[in-house]
């Protein structure tokens, strides 16, 4: 048979093995549109050399791509490419998987009555902190882009903080919201510097850049427990937080401001088990 022929939406639908139904919905989504409609009946023609992409459309489909994803692989250049976007596809569906498999053992453990083992592991202690001048940045975002957030933030701030005296101790992020996929907080980027005057000039000339600004976090008792690097990912750094929830009640404190994370190391040096960050909640007696 000629490639080039054009067969009716039935002969076509059984070339390729789908039904015709999902040709139309293919050519709905606009992943494969007919070679050919007849104006006056409507019905869809199509050449026998379309069946290939059609068969690639639905496999592709079975593994729950966006279509904006299909319709970039199904019109790849050439064969390498189009298994370079399917391989960078799969390695984002793997990692959100272990992700997921991660938080449904998180889940079964609380669930199960087991939040007392997994809070137990916890360190708490309580520390005084001074009022100390902070230059800042705000962003309302959700869970899955606050990682990459947090670290361009600090970035950004601790190479202003040159301008406004040097760090005077680690940067934090205050969560005035909660952050999670539904819920976009806001966060707010802190790093400690001496300058008052000059963070203030600095803000000033940023305008709203960033939604940045200079502000005096006050002095303040913390209870914190301190997690490793592996720890600070979803949903382990839950169990923290958590935590030092139950320890405050426990101790029969109240909690006085917004949680806060703080990181003390180097995160581009640490390793998995290293310590790097504080989960801190400000407190007070009932």
């Amino acid at each position: 048979m000629v490639e080039n022929e054009l067969l009716t939406i039935g002969a076509f639908a059984a070339r390729a093995r789908l039904s015709a139904k999902a040709l139309r919905l293919y050519d709905r989504l606009g992943l494969l549109a007919p070679a050919h409609v007849d104006e006056a009946s409507g019905y869809r023609y199509y050449r026998a050399d379309q069946a290939e992409r059609a068969r690639l459309v639905a496999l592709l489909r079975q593994l729950d791509m966006p279509l904006a994803r299909i319709a970039e692989v199904v019109e790849a250049a050439d064969g390498d490419h189009a298994e370079r976007l399917l391989a960078t596809y799969w390695a984002d569906v793997e990692a959100r998987v272990a992700g997921q498999r991660t938080l449904a053992g998180y889940l079964r453990g609380r669930l199960s009555g087991r939040s007392s083992e997994m809070y137990g592991k916890f360190e708490i202690e309580t520390v005084d902190v001074p009022a100390r001048v902070v230059i800042t940045e705000t962003r309302h975002t959700l869970a899955d882009e606050l990682p990459a957030w947090i670290g361009a933030s600090l970035g950004r701030l601790e190479a202003a903080s040159r301008e406004c005296g040097g760090v005077t101790a680690p940067p934090f992020v205050v969560y005035h919201s909660e952050v999670s996929m539904e819920s976009d907080g806001p966060a707010e980027a802190c790093v400690p510097v001496a300058d008052e005057a000059a963070a203030r000039s600095w803000a000033d000339a940023r305008g709203w850049a960033w939604e940045t600004q200079v502000r005096v976090d006050p002095a303040q008792r913390l209870a914190c427990t301190r997690i490793t690097k592996a720890q600070v990912a979803h949903p382990q750094i839950l169990a923290a937080f958590e935590a030092v929830e139950e320890w405050i009640a426990a101790q029969g404190l109240e909690q006085a401001g917004p949680c806060r994370e703080v990181y003390f190391a180097d995160w581009d040096a640490a390793g998995a088990e290293d310590p790097v960050c504080d989960i801190a909640f400000p407190v007070r007696l009932r």
